[in-house]
């Protein structure tokens, strides 16, 4: 597989590294197999104990130095990470595809997402506003200021192997801090393949080693950095389970996390919505990615008087829908990411029966020639109530599960009414209704969209969620402010101490 060559993979691969400089390790050996196929495609030896301090020291070092980067300067870095993504976009999509299983389009997307995190990284480095303050002591200036914190800490998933650190190392890099990322067991050459691509960049450009680290693990690697008081934050992204221990041992040392965790995502078909519209949002936001995305669609809340003839242009599209190796453009679905997948995928859909679901898209895995690997899975549909325990929960899984309403206000509680607050929509062309949904009594989720489903957010608008998602945010708008410290300061210039609130403390 020539992307694989051009990405520097090996067969055999280090599993930490300081930037420029990989480490050798003593940990357990990881292998990555494609669910496209089952192959084997590579090895990474796990950091054991020394490495992992290796790269903190380094980390530490590194933060001394690079702080004092101009942001700009340090903007300029990322702006030429951004450069040597584009150039590496087709193989890097490919490997994502490949290693992941989502659709080579996706892909690349992913990859695309990397370079505009890179280009709004860029601009924001001579943008790292503070605020100043009219005080209430004469000839005094207050105003605050923000500096960088030092070590981030960046735990991805699986789903998205490559955006989410790049979200991530683009805002904490052009901050001032140092990054360790631990990527996903499930996908460790991306991990590779990334830290080659930036460590070109960072050696050409003199960045102080450090700056950019990696270490290759399982949940103990999580562990580690979730306890080290040395990283003052953690961005973890994952399941919700994973996430509150995260939090708990961030939290118990006083440190900062950033957490973006599950989601339960519904789409509310309106009696007013344009059904033909609507459709493409809901097939895409359920299947895309063979239902993997946080941000997938779960949830179907349809008006009773559109119901059946929305569900017929579903399951025709349903029935349209081609299975099969994700590097072929002409499929819509790839695999699940591996058999442990595939095992919560038919739990739940054995879950559904027993809880009164009724399918009227079957499921199955699927077998012979192109299925080899036992990771390809049929895309279902299961007419449910809200309160079935199987609903309740994220299943990482192409199950669409669809329930009527009868009054918009009926239609945002079931919405509502899951333990997770990620992503919704709404698909209307009634003015009120939208704006409804919008308002401070509709969507509890971080993301609400009118006419377009719950996935496919830009990195313009920071994301997140709420309740059992985690509250974190990432990516654009003022979430560069999670990876700085804000300090306020008063000057005096007067000759005399005048003190606040008119108290007098004379000697």
């Amino acid at each position: 597989m020539e992307f694989l060559l051009k990405l520097g993979i090996k067969a055999n691969n280090p599993g930490a590294s300081t930037g420029t400089k990989w480490i050798s390790c003593n940990g357990p050996v990881l292998d990555s197999v494609s669910p496209v196929d089952g192959i084997k495609t590579g090895s990474v030896t796990c950091a054991d104990k020394q490495a992992y301090e290796q790269v903190i020291t380094k980390a530490q070092e590194a933060f001394a130095v690079w702080r004092m980067w101009p942001a700009p300067k340090r903007g300029e870095i990322v702006r030429q990470v951004g450069d040597a993504l584009r150039a590496n976009k087709e193989q890097l999509g490919k490997l994502v595809s490949y290693e992941m299983g989502k659709s080579l389009q996706e892909g690349y997307g992913e990859v695309q997402e990397m370079i505009d995190i890179c280009d709004f990284a860029v601009g924001l480095s001579r943008q790292l506003y503070g605020l100043t303050m009219h005080s209430e002591r004469p000839a005094h200036r207050m105003y605050e200021q923000w500096h960088p914190l030092g070590i981030v800490g960046i735990i991805s998933a699986f789903n998205f192997p490559v955006a989410v650190w790049s979200w991530n190392s683009a805002l904490a890099w052009v901050c001032g801090n140092t990054t360790i990322w631990k990527p996903s067991e499930k996908t460790p050459l991306c991990g590779i393949a990334v830290q080659n691509i930036v460590a070109a960049v960072f050696e050409k450009n003199h960045v102080p080693e450090g700056v950019n680290g990696l270490l290759q693990g399982g949940r103990e690697v999580g562990e580690w950095l979730s306890a080290d008081a040395r990283i003052p934050l953690v961005s973890a992204t994952g399941s919700t389970r994973m996430g509150k221990a995260v939090s708990a041992a961030v939290a118990g040392r006083l440190g900062r996390s950033i957490l973006e965790l599950g989601g339960n995502n519904a789409i509310i078909i309106s009696q007013h919505a344009d059904l033909d519209m609507a459709l493409i949002g809901c097939v895409f936001g359920a299947v895309g990615t063979a239902g993997q995305r946080c941000t997938t669609t779960r949830r179907l809340i349809i008006h009773e008087t559109v119901y059946d003839a929305f569900t017929e242009k579903l399951v025709k599209a349903y029935g349209q829908l081609r299975i099969g190796d994700p590097l072929n453009t002409h499929h819509h679905v790839g695999p699940l990411i591996d058999s442990d997948a595939v095992k919560m995928y038919l739990h739940a859909i054995e879950q559904c029966k027993q809880q009164g679901g009724h399918f009227i898209v079957a499921g199955g895995v699927l077998a012979g020639a192109g299925y080899e690997s036992g990771c390809y899975v049929s895309p279902c549909i299961a007419e449910v109530t809200n309160e079935m325990a199987i609903v309740q929960q994220e299943t990482f899984a192409p199950i669409l599960y669809l329930m009527k309403y009868s009054t918009l206000e009926e239609a945002i509680a079931l919405q509502n009414g899951v333990p997770q607050g990620l992503s919704s929509a709404i698909m209307t062309v009634n003015l009120r209704e939208a704006e409804y949904f919008l308002s401070h009594t509709g969507s509890d989720c971080g993301i609400a969209n009118v006419n377009i489903g719950t996935s496919g957010a830009e990195i313009g608008g920071a994301f997140g969620g709420e309740k059992e998602t985690g509250g974190g945010r990432e990516s654009g708008s003022d979430a560069w402010k999670a990876y700085m410290r804000r300090q306020t300061n008063t000057v005096n210039w007067s000759d005399t101490l005048p003190l606040a609130q008119g108290i007098s403390f004379d000697l």
